[in-house]
C-alpha cells in the first residue's frame, strides 16, 4: 500500500532537485550523491532494517537483477538506519554486492530530508526514488513499513530515462 506522507512530512517529489548527502557505506567509505552527478541515474532506495524478512527480500531481489540497477548508466544506493557494522555482516551473509548506506548518525537525518523517516517507529519507510544525471526525481513510490515494492515498477522507470 503506498502512502503519501510520514509525520505529515511529504517525501521529495518527482520533478524537484534531490536532496544531496554523504553517508559511510557498509566498508567505512563515503558515499555522496552528488559522485554521480552528470555520470549516472541513480536509484535511491531506503529500506527499514537489515535481517528483517521484506527488506531482506527486496534487496536480494535486486541483488538477483544487479546488472538492470548496477552498470554504465545507474547506480544503486540502499539506504537504512543501521549501523555500518550491522550493514557490513548483513551485505556479507547475503552476497550484497551493492552500496549499503548507513544513515545511522545523526540518525535518520537523510532519511529525514527525504521524507520517509517514520518517527514513531524510529527507522525509514521504503521509498523509492529515481534520480537523473541532473540530479532531479523522476520516478517514486513510498510504501508503508510492512509493503514490499515491486522492483519491476523501478526498473520500467529507470527505461524511461
Amino acid at each position: 500500500m503506498a502512502i503519501e506522507a510520514i509525520e505529515g512530512t511529504a517525501p521529495v517529489g518527482v520533478g524537484t532537485k534531490a536532496p544531496d548527502f554523504e553517508l559511510k557505506d557498509n566498508h567505512g567509505r563515503t558515499v555522496s550523491l552528488a559522485d554521480f552527478r552528470g555520470r549516472k541515474n541513480v536509484v535511491l532506495l531506503f529500506y527499514p532494517f537489515a535481517f528483517t524478512g521484506v527488506c531482506t527480500g527486496e534487496l536480494c531481489a535486486l541483488r538477483d537483477e544487479l546488472p538492470r540497477f548496477v552498470n554504465d548508466d545507474t547506480q544503486l544506493l540502499a539506504v537504512s538506519n543501521d549501523s555500518i557494522h550491522t550493514l557490513r555482516v548483513f551485505a556479507e551473509q547475503e552476497g550484497l554486492e551493492y552500496p549499503l548506506l548507513s544513515d545511522f548518525w545523526p540518525h535518520g537525518e537523510v532519511s529525514r530530508a527525504y521524507g520517509v523517516f517514520d518517527e514513531e517507529k524510529g527507522c525509514a519507510v521504503r521509498g523509492t526514488f529515481i534520480i537523473d544525471k541532473e540530479g532531479v526525481v523522476r520516478w517514486t513510490v513510498v510504501n508503508g513499513l510492512p509493503d514490499a515494492r515491486d522492483l519491476n515498477e523501478y526498473a520500467a522507470a529507470l527505461d524511461t530515462l
